[in-house]
């Protein structure tokens, strides 16, 4: 037990209530509890302790602390006493299903013991021993017992012992653990057990809040199970959860960060949300943020969570077409254009929902419903950073994108309008190009001395270049300002290239006058065109490789 929270108050944890056709009241119990629990110290919130009082506390809180070092011995004595408690409470059920105060005492008697191993978590070492035993097995049936007190303290016990932390311990004996719960199909027996809780009750939303953190416990120490954990009922349950009409609070929270954890590198689940309406529920969700900020800390980390879980989303196509359909783009536009807090977060999806071949339908549509009227100002000035969303620098590069998308993706009419805006106002938006181009070319020039420093010391060391090395060079400049600088001047080659001639000798017009050199932007170029592309689709790659360098050409 932890002495900071033996010394302060903590109320004592329920004990269970019979859940048969009749319910005993919690009063029946109070003697009972008290019988169980002789010498436990417990103190009310107006209690006050000396100083004294304190230190032999403390000496007491130690002294047990070192009489209960679970070893082999005493851990199978504790196991075996659990499965008698657990075999001698189904008896009396079954023997006495009509008459809760029947089997009352092996329910309480059942809570004990499970109370009494949440000290198994202190010895991870041990955790084989639980495999072996069988008792992760009947751990795993105790989830779904007729007494959700008994299941919330089964969660309770289970959450602690699946700290990451804890696991990350022994890693051999936290593996058979936890292959044993994933064989058990842990995941849809908690999703079961939370079907039945009721949220009201501050004990079960508690349970609901516990089973969440196991959930993420698992999928943090085994992520390859995020596929498996979200086909057995998590992904329904989640959706369900947050698009309920409760009012915000914890669950909800956590919820969305489950969510979002779910679908943040597995292909398999962004469908699966897909194809269970999940883009129509998050849309109908953000939809509340686009007039009204949320009103905590909270409520923004969960708005976050949502953005970010439609934003994954958005990477499978197949997605697209519903965030379309759904009116997503309209939405994200009017969050624009209400400048509210959910507005950079709008920028970034709508990044996602245009960019690359599959967003060929969302850059139209956007154009058709105005879109320029509402991305174009942000060019021009990009938003400050807000209390929730991407950077400063993050939003000029995914305004830079939907642009550079727009102008890849539309023909027609569409196109023709996208390509005036650069004219406007005596060609201002030109000039806001060529200032982002020279404001992010300083940043690479900076990056890239460093990283020639860096390379020196290692010729002078006698070590070479791996190509593992090179890539990671490569992600450094893209993330201090080169896939930015790289779309900037990509947008600048397809205006020159199809827009007005004036734009062209407005931009040869400001690197003359700022120094600027046309080799530089051919070397950028090329670099960009040599990234780009999908490697799974080899023929689309060179395709607009050949495209990006014949608009290099024309602009030489």
């Amino acid at each position: 037990m932890d002495v900071g929270e033996l010394l302060s108050f903590q109320p004592e944890k329920p004990t269970p209530t019979a859940k048969g056709k009749k319910r005993f009241h919690d009063d029946d119990l109070s003697d009972q509890v008290d019988k169980r629990r002789r010498g436990q110290v417990s103190f009310s919130e107006e209690s006050k302790i000396s100083e004294e009082e304190r230190e032999k506390i403390l000496q007491l809180v130690e002294t047990e602390a070192s009489a209960e070092t679970l070893d082999e011995t005493s851990l199978k004595k504790m196991l075996l006493n659990f499965e008698k408690k657990v075999y001698k409470n189904q008896e009396q059920r079954i023997k006495y299903p009509d008459l809760p105060e029947k089997f009352m005492e092996s329910e309480l008697e059942l809570n004990d013991i499970i109370q009494e191993m949440h000290v198994i978590a202190t010895v991870p070492d041990l955790y084989h021993i639980l495999v072996d035993l069988n008792t992760v097995q009947s751990l795993l049936q105790l989830l779904s017992h007729e007494n959700t007190d008994i299941s919330i303290a089964v969660v309770d016990l289970i959450q602690e012992m699946t700290d990451v932390d804890t696991l990350n311990e022994n890693d051999e004996a936290a593996t058979a653990f936890t292959d044993v719960m994933v064989d058990g199909q842990i995941v849809a027996i908690l999703v079961q057990n939370m079907e039945r809780l009721d949220e009201n009750n501050k004990e079960e939303s508690d349970g609901v809040h516990n089973t969440l953190a196991i959930i993420e416990n698992l999928l943090e120490y085994r992520p390859e199970m995020s596929s498996d954990a979200a086909q057995q009922g998590l992904m329904q349950w989640l959706l369900k959860r947050i698009k309920a009409k409760m009012p915000f609070d914890a669950n909800k929270l956590y919820g969305s960060e489950i969510l979002a954890i779910l679908l943040q590198n597995s292909d398999e689940n962004r469908l699966l949300l897909g194809d269970l309406d999940g883009i129509d529920v998050l849309l109908q969700q953000l939809a509340a943020y686009k007039r009204h900020d949320p009103n905590t800390k909270e409520e923004i980390e969960m708005m976050e969570n949502l953005f970010n879980s439609l934003c994954s989303c958005l990477m499978r196509s197949e997605n697209r077409s519903k965030f379309l359909r759904g009116e997503g783009l309209q939405l994200m536009n009017l969050m624009l254009r209400e400048k509210k807090m959910s507005r950079n977060s709008a920028i970034k999806v709508l990044n996602h929902a245009m960019t690359g071949p599959e967003g060929v339908d969302n850059c139209q549509k956007f154009i058709d419903i105005l879109g320029l009227r509402t991305i174009f100002p942000l060019f021009m000035k990009t938003p400050s950073k807000g209390r929730a969303g991407p950077s400063h620098a993050e939003l000029e590069e995914h305004v830079t994108n939907i642009i550079a998308s727009m102008l890849r993706n539309c023909q027609g009419t569409q196109r023709q309008r996208l390509l005036s805006k650069f004219t406007e106002n005596d060609h201002e938006k030109v000039e806001r190009l060529l200032e982002l181009h020279f404001k992010y070319l300083d940043k690479v020039r900076v990056i890239d001395t460093e990283i020639e420093r860096e390379k020196h010391r290692l010729k002078m060391r006698g070590e070479e270049m791996d190509e593992d090395m090179e890539d990671e060079f490569y992600i450094r400049r893209l993330d201090a300002g080169l896939f930015t600088l790289q779309l900037v001047d990509y947008v600048m080659l397809e205006i020159s290239a199809t827009g007005a001639s004036t734009i062209k000798q407005r931009i040869m017009q400001i690197l003359n006058m700022r120094g600027g050199s046309v080799k530089s932007i051919r070397s950028i170029m090329r670099e960009y065109a040599g990234n780009i592309g999908d490697a799974k689709d080899p023929e689309a790659r060179e395709r607009e490789q050949d495209r990006i360098m014949q608009l290099v050409d024309k602009f030489l």
